[in-house]
């Protein structure tokens, strides 16, 4: 069987990767420039892009495996009716610590302290009797839109720290036993904005949930409140999020998906500005490449799951992480 490994991410650990690998499976590493020729003969593909035209010329494929939750640079209607798409994840532990570390700093005042102080200033109210001393996440509300992996990874650090928490999922349900306040649907996202310190958003992106967080919802988080976006940048109304940290109606954001990315397949390399807007001008916004989930622990991880079920499609036994196409 040949593989065909299209993902950077997993170069790093391409010995553990292979190691693996049931002793037929041979594999070719094109982390750069893949070449349509590659895919010819290509059983297994494992990328996070596969588009129509990879399609066509993949004749041989039986498998499409992203290195990642999100499928949607699948072009899944492309693929033939025996073509599977897996996903992996693994990046909840690293994207919890994200998630912990960016509400401690911007609920502490941490980002605006740095910035004043590479300008001289000491922006404590120890120096300046103006500033309010900032709260502890120590009974914060902490409100996620979205409670998946992700969700529930960060609500057991965050609620160590005597968090309370509430969430919004696309069911309005959670497991037993989660410790949350309350749980509902989307109906109840206002209700979740307005009663939240720290609004983390890891929702998947879909035609229902794009724009979820609007200017309403950004309005009722208010002036103290915190956002961290790691789930899609599209979640949350581009135009609004800027509007509303730009006026100081929202307090603060960590934002680590954006709204446009580097086209690294047609070599513009890993240069490109993540919005049309320039939040970078913005002093109460901690900007990060959506790496919140770019750690070993998370590859090493993935590339197992990649492995296993490769080796399960060598078996002939049912693979792990199917995705079909109405929910990619």
């Amino acid at each position: 069987m040949k593989v065909l490994v299209c993902d950077r991410n997993l170069v790093p650990h391409r010995r553990r990767f292979e190691a693996a690998l049931p002793p037929e499976v041979t594999v070719t590493w094109a982390a750069g420039d893949i070449g349509l020729d590659r895919l010819r003969d290509a059983q297994v593909f494992v990328g996070g892009r596969f588009t129509a035209e990879m399609a066509a010329t993949a004749e041989k494929l039986r498998l499409v495996h992203v290195a990642g939750a999100g499928t949607d640079r699948v072009a899944f209607a492309a693929l033939g009716a025996d073509v599977l798409v897996a996903n992996t994840f693994h990046h909840e532990r690293s994207i919890a610590e994200f998630i912990l570390a960016a509400a401690v700093m911007l609920r502490r005042g941490f980002l605006k302290q740095d910035r004043a102080l590479r300008r001289d200033v000491w922006a404590s109210s120890v120096y300046d009797d103006t500033i309010v001393q900032p709260p502890t996440l120590h009974g914060a509300r902490i409100g996620f839109v979205g409670f998946g992996h992700i969700g529930q990874q960060s609500w057991k650090l965050l609620s160590a720290l005597g968090c309370q928490g509430a969430a919004v999922t696309g069911s309005g349900r959670v497991r037993d036993g989660a410790g949350l306040s309350w749980a509902g649907d989307a109906s109840r996202l206002d209700d979740l904005a307005r009663e939240s310190d720290v609004l983390v958003v890891s929702a998947p992106l879909t035609r229902e949930t794009a724009g979820m967080i609007s200017r309403n919802q950004l309005g009722a988080l208010g002036p103290d409140g915190v956002l961290i976006n790691v789930g899609r940048g599209p979640l949350v109304d581009e135009n609004a999020l800027y509007d509303a940290l730009l006026t100081g109606r929202l307090g603060a954001a960590a934002i680590d998906v954006w709204y446009r990315y580097p086209d690294l397949v047609n070599g513009t390399g890993a240069v490109c500005t993540p919005s049309e807007l320039p939040f970078a001008e913005l002093p109460n916004v901690l900007m990060t490449p959506h790496a919140s989930g770019v750690t070993a622990d998370t590859f090493e991880g993935r590339s197992d799951d990649i492995a296993a079920n490769i080796g399960r499609l060598v078996r002939n036994e049912p693979l792990c992480n199917v995705v079909q196409p109405s929910t990619s």
